[in-house]
């Protein structure tokens, strides 16, 4: 099958390269010429052009962007559905809010253009280990599409079956992909994905904090532990109940450098653990880890803050308590 892709970051390229390793044929753009050219090297068709590249596609069109959300993807739809024809498809594989992926769909419609949100989990691992993807858009365009999904997935791979799932159920999730539903449903699904792990890895993050700081010179020396950090994400990574890929790519950071000295600490945050948030809101579900979650990333870019000051003026106020010495 072939496939336009715009965007060859660290996803996009890989997305290229994994499907061509399949067998379909790519044509690829982006802003960045040598970019363009790695790909074609890997034997992509290269377009100097977003023209350039729908000039390039046999009709009907399925053109995949992965660009970052906003602005980037925003102007490179516009652009694209003033050059497209009734029936092609545009699918946005970035993290795009899924109101967005509403709006965007019926505008495209009232053209007999389609739209294809595909939440994409996998990161620089996908090219060997497959993406994991929720989709969402119509079905029949979805099911047209199935061959490029499936060779983007990972496939059944070594996981057990669940025990269980009927027979007959949709094989596309046992296989790595999803149809969540109409427009925006996969974008909303990775978009609570991308909120829970952000609560699993604050989760790793702060046990291991206690476990570092049990050598704290505040305790006690005959309650002081020299734990041993890399050692303790390997043991956990074989037969824990926490065991996870997470903890996985954990153990390896720490095996290369326990004191993680390369890393500053101030953590970004892609937006999605903010939608989260938002969703949650609007439904009024409680999710105070997943909201805590997100917090800490934003705390984690401050040094002590007004608010910090404030505490210890209160505290001082009211019973004389100093400050930490720094």
């Amino acid at each position: 099958m072939q496939l336009g892709i715009i965007g060859l970051g660290r996803m996009g390229g890989n997305i290229a390269r994994r499907l061509m390793r399949g067998g379909h044929e790519t044509v690829v753009f982006d802003r960045a010429a040598d970019a363009v050219a790695a790909i074609a090297a890997d034997g992509a068709s290269g377009a100097d052009s977003i023209e350039a590249l729908v000039a390039k596609l046999a009709k009907p069109r399925a053109i995949w962007v992965m660009l970052p959300a906003g602005r980037p993807t925003e102007d490179t739809i516009t652009a694209l559905s003033g050059l497209l024809e009734p029936g092609d498809v545009i699918i946005d594989g970035g993290n795009t809010f899924y109101k967005d992926d509403i709006r965007r769909a019926k505008a495209l419609a009232e053209k007999s253009l389609h739209y294809v949100d595909v939440g994409t989990s996998g990161g620089v691992w996908g090219l060997e280990r497959g993406y994991c993807m929720m989709i969402g858009g119509p079905d029949d365009v979805v099911r047209r599409l199935d061959p490029i999904f499936a060779t983007l997935a990972p496939g059944l791979g070594t996981i057990t079956r669940t025990a269980g799932r009927q027979p007959g159920s949709d094989h596309r999730p046992e296989n790595g992909y999803l149809y969540a539903g109409p427009a925006g449903s996969g974008h909303f699904v990775k978009m609570v994905h991308n909120g829970i792990e952000y609560g699993m890895m604050q989760a790793y993050a702060e046990g291991f904090d206690v476990l570092k700081m049990k050598n704290s010179g505040e305790l006690p020396e005959d309650q002081r532990f020299d734990l041993n950090m890399a050692d303790i994400a390997e043991v956990w990574r074989r037969g824990s109940v926490i065991s996870s890929w997470l903890l996985d790519l954990t153990a390896q950071a720490l095996a290369s450098d326990a004191e993680l000295s390369h890393y500053s600490g101030a953590v970004a945050d892609s937006g999605e653990g903010r939608w989260t948030v938002e969703a949650a809101i609007e439904e009024a579900v409680p999710i105070p880890v997943l909201a805590t979650a997100l917090f800490a990333r934003f705390r984690s870019r401050e040094e002590h803050t007004y608010g910090d000051r404030m505490l210890s003026a209160m505290r001082f106020g009211f019973g004389g308590h100093v400050e930490i010495p720094q």
